[in-house]
């Protein structure tokens, strides 16, 4: 009985002993924070200064991408983005939302000019670094959108064959950065599903306040419904006399509707919407001289 405990004593001893433990890898840091330093198995992944690691580029929109324009805030489609980052803001003060995919239910419905306008809108806001990401593998826009070159970018961290901070652009005079989908791939669901995306998702809001994801189409690819199960919210796009009732209830039962943040109702005709909101504007920004004495525009004005 005296060998079975000495057996034991020393194999316990062994167990425990400091020259035997194997080194632990790093882990991803989940610790929020300003400041953090995320780490993943192959090193830091994002830091504190990652924001002034990351190249600047002109703001060069393309003439046919309906980007809003940044020197004439008051235009009625820039006054509905304002509205919807009014909304997600506040939303963002009752739960921890930073992460957001926008999809749609099928192509051709305003996914990617939601996407991107929300992210410009976003990016206005002093302090409000705003990251775009173009998630959509399959027919990526973002980079013709802002004519800039599509890689490096997510594919190709992804790969490892390029750093985040290499990958991620900056506009020049904004908060706004973009991430371009980067090199074609064959495998984008595959690609998606990688740690390293999860990982990235979670490190990201250390330094963004807003990580906005433009992603394909929920009824013809599975890569939007994976990146909901990874963000904190999920904003569907329809389009007015395209969008049908089928699509968008297959489409928010593919979601589950358990982080389904809102829908956007793409398509409305300018004069169904922004009549008054033109007359308004008119009256405001009138000289003295254009006021009539009842106070309102002279006539001219209200037909502008």
């Amino acid at each position: 009985m005296s060998r079975v405990h000495d057996a034991l004593r020393r194999a316990e001893q062994a167990v425990f002993a400091p020259s035997s433990v194997p080194a632990q890898p790093d882990r991803p840091s989940h610790e929020t924070g300003v400041g953090t330093v995320v780490t993943t198995p192959g090193g830091p992944l994002v830091g504190p200064d990652l924001l002034s690691r990351i190249q600047e580029i002109l703001f060069t929109p393309s003439d046919d991408g309906h980007l809003l324009d940044i020197k004439r805030p008051h235009e009625a489609p820039a006054e509905e983005f304002r509205s919807l980052r009014t909304r997600l803001n506040h939303l963002q003060t009752l739960q921890p939302i930073h992460t957001v995919v926008i999809t749609s239910p099928s192509p051709a419905e305003g996914k990617s000019f939601a996407a991107v306008n929300l992210a410009v809108a976003e990016s206005q806001l002093e302090g409000n670094a705003t990251l775009l990401i173009d998630c959509d593998f399959r027919r990526p826009i973002v980079h013709n959108l802002f004519q800039c070159e599509r890689t490096p970018g997510l594919t190709d961290f992804l790969m490892g064959k390029a750093r985040i901070e290499d990958c991620i652009k900056k506009i020049e005079g904004t908060s706004l950065y973009i991430l371009p989908a980067g090199e074609a791939v064959i495998n984008p669901l595959e690609l998606l599903n990688l740690r390293e995306m999860k990982h990235l998702l979670d490190a990201l809001p250390r330094v963004f306040n807003w990580v906005i994801l433009d992603s394909p189409p929920l009824l013809f690819a599975a890569d939007a419904n994976l990146l909901s199960t990874l963000c904190s919210g999920t904003i569907l796009v329809v389009r007015i006399g395209t969008t049908t009732i089928d699509s968008v209830t297959r489409a928010m039962q593919s979601l589950c509707e358990n982080n389904v943040l809102g829908i956007i109702v793409n398509g409305a005709r300018r004069g169904e919407l922004y009549s008054k909101y033109t007359y308004y504007h008119s009256y405001y920004y009138a000289k003295p001289e254009d006021v009539a004495p009842d106070g309102k525009p002279e006539e001219q004005e209200q037909e502008a």
